[in-house]
């Protein structure tokens, strides 16, 4: 069934791409050997964002699509939202921040719920991107939902990654961590026509300098407003650039490390099942004294 499935995604059948993520990402049976069959090496273009709530990510990644399309090229948007704690489904819809692109016979928008994943990705992030390199598309762009430590798990999947910020961001980026600082390989400062851009990215490019920050070479910082498309072709020259860039093995190496932690990790709580866990707390929450440090060490 799998292999079927394969041949279809590789002729650029949408439905059954389609088809493919919610099998993943629900864990059907079978899954697995599904992803065990992907073929490994195939090219494609990585790219991350990430950044607060509010910087335009969405709005930027609509411009972006705008640019590689002019170049004919076949790209994916997976938007990584925040889930309902609920229904497990994504709260933001695709649709609505990229409606101009939906219909696209080149573009293939996907939301993806975080499903309770602390990082700010959806706990099949790795797995789906794997399946869409081999469904041949030119760009794979992963918006991330841009709560905390999304910032350094995205490192993990991306070829370029791109931090976006604002400049009423300027307490965030004097207490920015410095993981965050490292993984950046693009800095992109939007909405540039509110007041005191220039003077933030005066100070963050102080901070970026090799002088102030241990890394071989200053990250580049790109002005746009995204709303107006302005500074986007400076943004993917800079993107250009980063691909062309001869990479480092040994951060090549760090970040497949990564990778294999991360779904080591999950496969790790596969058995734990949420809403069992909800009627197992409901059982002994009766009772007094309940403790939840107490409850999760027997567990």
């Amino acid at each position: 069934m799998h292999e079927q499935l394969l041949k279809q995604i590789r002729q650029g059948d949408i439905k059954a791409l389609t088809r493919a993520i919610s099998f993943i990402e629900n864990e059907q049976p079978g899954y697995t050997d599904l992803l065990q069959s992907l073929p490994a090496g195939i090219p494609a273009n990585v790219i991350g964002l990430t950044g607060p709530p509010g910087a335009g990510k969405s709005t930027l990644v609509n411009a972006m699509i705008g640019e590689l399309l002019k170049e004919d090229k076949k790209l994916a948007v997976i938007c990584v939202d925040p889930s309902s704690p609920f229904n497990l489904g994504a709260l933001l819809g695709d649709r609505i921040r990229m409606s101009e692109w939906y219909t696209h016979p080149n573009v293939f928008i996907r939301s993806l719920a975080t499903r309770g994943s602390m990082g700010g990705l959806s706990p099949k992030i790795i797995e789906i991107t794997d399946l869409l390199k081999s469904a041949g598309f030119d760009f794979i762009i992963i918006e991330t939902v841009g709560v905390g430590q999304s910032e350094i798990e995205i490192a993990g999947l991306a070829d370029v990654t791109i931090v976006v910020v604002v400049p009423e961001s300027g307490d965030e980026v004097q207490t920015m961590k410095a993981g965050m600082m490292e993984i950046a390989d693009v800095f992109v400062i939007n909405k540039t026509d509110r007041p005191d851009a220039d003077v933030f990215e005066k100070n963050l490019r102080l901070m970026l300098s090799p002088a102030y920050h241990s890394r071989a070479k200053e990250v580049p910082v790109i002005k746009t407003i995204a709303t107006e498309k302005k500074g986007i072709d400076e943004l993917m020259k800079a993107i250009r650039e980063q691909l062309t860039e001869e990479r480092n093995q040994e951060r090549h190496l760090a970040l497949l490390t990564d990778k294999a932690w991360q779904l080591l990790v999950h496969k790790k709580m596969k058995d734990i099942s949420k809403t069992e866990l909800k009627k197992t707390i409901e059982a002994v929450y009766k009772n007094e004294g309940f403790n939840l440090y107490s409850f999760i060490d027997k567990m």
